[in-house]
């Protein structure tokens, strides 16, 4: 017979995995040639999105110059050759989107304020830090 030690274990154990399975990310909505989601709204979904960054291509991770996450950003991403590209807004600090290999052009507008990067996908995950 197991000991109680060891039945208190597998409890736990059960009860962290069954946490886990709620820390699940928002939808992801399709947008022309590529995909998006956006979220990190709370410490599960925050550490769900996260840990899916090294999974896509494009991360898009926006804040506050002191640090505090923001939300309500307007995201702009089109090809840098003037290209297809989408249009979101980011109900989250961070933005998973899955886009094909290219150089893009990234804009970010919050409170009037805009942020341009220029990057190339592909290759590897590229992570784009947007601070207002």
């Amino acid at each position: 017979m197991p000991s109680r030690q060891f039945l208190m274990s597998a409890a736990l154990a059960a009860a962290c995995t069954a946490g886990l399975a709620h820390a699940q990310m928002p939808p992801w909505t399709e947008a022309g040639q590529g995909r998006y989601v956006c979220g990190g709204i709370g410490s599960d979904e925050s550490t769900a999105m996260r840990s899916a960054m090294k999974s896509h291509p494009l991360s898009l991770l926006f804040a506050r110059a002191d640090g505090a996450y923001l939300a309500a950003v307007a995201v702009e991403i089109r090809g840098a050759q003037g290209g297809a590209g989408l249009s979101l807004r980011a109900d989250g600090p961070v933005c998973l989107v899955d886009l094909p290999s290219g150089a893009y052009v990234v804009e970010a507008t919050f409170e009037g304020r805009t942020q341009r990067r220029e990057l190339s996908l592909g290759g590897g995950p590229k992570t784009a830090d947007f601070r207002f």
